[in-house]
Protein backbone atom coordinates (compact mmCIF):
# COMPACT_ATOMS: atom_id res chain seq x y z
CA UNK A 1 0.00 0.00 0.00
CA UNK A 2 1.44 3.36 -0.96
CA UNK A 3 1.46 6.29 1.81
CA UNK A 4 0.61 9.57 -0.15
CA UNK A 5 1.13 11.63 2.75
CA UNK A 6 4.72 12.21 2.42
CA UNK A 7 4.47 12.92 -1.28
CA UNK A 8 2.44 16.04 -0.67
CA UNK A 9 4.92 16.99 2.27
CA UNK A 10 7.64 16.89 -0.15
CA UNK A 11 5.67 18.45 -3.07
CA UNK A 12 5.11 21.10 -0.17
CA UNK A 13 8.23 22.04 0.51
CA UNK A 14 9.71 21.90 -2.66
CA UNK A 15 7.11 24.74 -3.90
CA UNK A 16 8.20 27.39 -0.36
CA UNK A 17 11.89 26.33 -1.78
CA UNK A 18 11.19 27.73 -4.95
CA UNK A 19 9.54 30.65 -3.82
CA UNK A 20 12.59 31.68 -1.49
CA UNK A 21 14.73 31.34 -4.39
CA UNK A 22 12.78 33.15 -6.64
CA UNK A 23 12.20 35.76 -3.49
CA UNK A 24 16.60 35.64 -3.50
CA UNK A 25 17.12 35.99 -6.73
CA UNK A 26 15.06 39.04 -7.03
CA UNK A 27 16.69 40.63 -4.03
CA UNK A 28 19.84 39.90 -5.54
CA UNK A 29 19.27 41.46 -9.02
CA UNK A 30 17.76 44.66 -7.35
CA UNK A 31 20.88 44.68 -4.81
CA UNK A 32 22.75 44.92 -7.72
CA UNK A 33 20.85 47.34 -8.99
CA UNK A 34 20.77 49.84 -6.66
CA UNK A 35 24.26 49.55 -5.91
CA UNK A 36 25.60 51.82 -8.78
CA UNK A 37 23.45 54.85 -7.53
CA UNK A 38 23.57 54.07 -3.48
CA UNK A 39 27.84 54.42 -3.92
CA UNK A 40 26.93 57.59 -6.42
CA UNK A 41 25.01 59.48 -3.79
CA UNK A 42 26.78 58.41 -0.61
CA UNK A 43 29.75 59.95 -2.76
CA UNK A 44 28.15 63.12 -3.48
CA UNK A 45 27.00 63.54 0.13
CA UNK A 46 30.12 63.25 1.30
CA UNK A 47 31.73 65.42 -0.81
CA UNK A 48 28.76 67.98 0.03
CA UNK A 49 28.72 67.43 3.54
CA UNK A 50 32.83 67.10 4.07
CA UNK A 51 32.08 64.16 6.44
CA UNK A 52 31.25 60.21 6.07
CA UNK A 53 27.86 59.64 5.88
CA UNK A 54 26.40 57.65 8.88
CA UNK A 55 25.00 54.67 6.23
CA UNK A 56 27.51 53.13 4.32
CA UNK A 57 26.56 52.65 0.48
CA UNK A 58 26.43 48.73 0.75
CA UNK A 59 23.66 49.41 3.60
CA UNK A 60 21.54 52.00 1.77
CA UNK A 61 21.57 49.71 -1.30
CA UNK A 62 20.46 46.28 1.04
CA UNK A 63 17.66 48.58 3.30
CA UNK A 64 16.61 49.67 -0.61
CA UNK A 65 16.46 45.91 -1.51
CA UNK A 66 14.48 45.19 1.33
CA UNK A 67 12.12 48.23 0.68
CA UNK A 68 11.32 46.94 -2.90
CA UNK A 69 11.34 43.31 -3.37
CA UNK A 70 8.50 42.83 -0.88
CA UNK A 71 6.45 45.05 -2.89
CA UNK A 72 6.96 43.42 -6.21
CA UNK A 73 5.60 39.99 -4.30
CA UNK A 74 2.60 41.53 -2.54
CA UNK A 75 1.43 42.83 -5.88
Amino acid sequence: MTDFTTDTQVTARSKSNGANREYYTYFAIIFVATLPLAFLTWGLRALRQMTLPEQGPIKAAWSQAQIITPRIFSA
